[in-house]
């Protein structure tokens, strides 16, 4: 076999190794299921201990009103604008996550409830 063919090929393999992979979340992914991945994570470190794991509400139960149903009808027909709302400013036994959460989390974790089935 040829050197010259050689190296090239072991250069080239070098090079294709050095290259960075993307992962099913990044580049190849749409925005939304990118932004939709990103809610998921943030959901289930700081909404699944009283949303639930599947948004069901079926989390802690506090004093006062249960957490809401994320998958039920009546969260579903509530607009973008409502639910982000509530998420920033919070409700009676639900706390503000402005300050908490960037806007930008806020708006994926909106993202990730849209993807939860009724």
């Amino acid at each position: 076999m040829n050197m010259g063919f050689v190296n090239v090929l072991i250069l080239a393999i070098a090079f294709a190794a050095a290259l960075p992979m993307q992962s099913e979340a990044g580049e190849n992914a749409s925005p939304k299921a990118a932004r939709s991945a990103k809610g998921k994570t943030l959901f289930i470190k700081y909404c699944a201990g009283c949303h639930g794991a599947e948004g069901n509400g079926d989390g802690y139960k506090l004093l006062g009103p249960n957490p809401a149903n994320l998958t039920a009808p009546a969260t579903k027909n509530k607009s973008d604008s409502d639910l982000l709302a509530t998420i920033h400013e919070g409700k009676p036994n639900m706390p503000s996550w402005k300050g908490r959460l960037t806007d930008r989390d806020i708006q994926n974790v909106l993202a990730y409830i849209r993807t939860l089935p009724q």
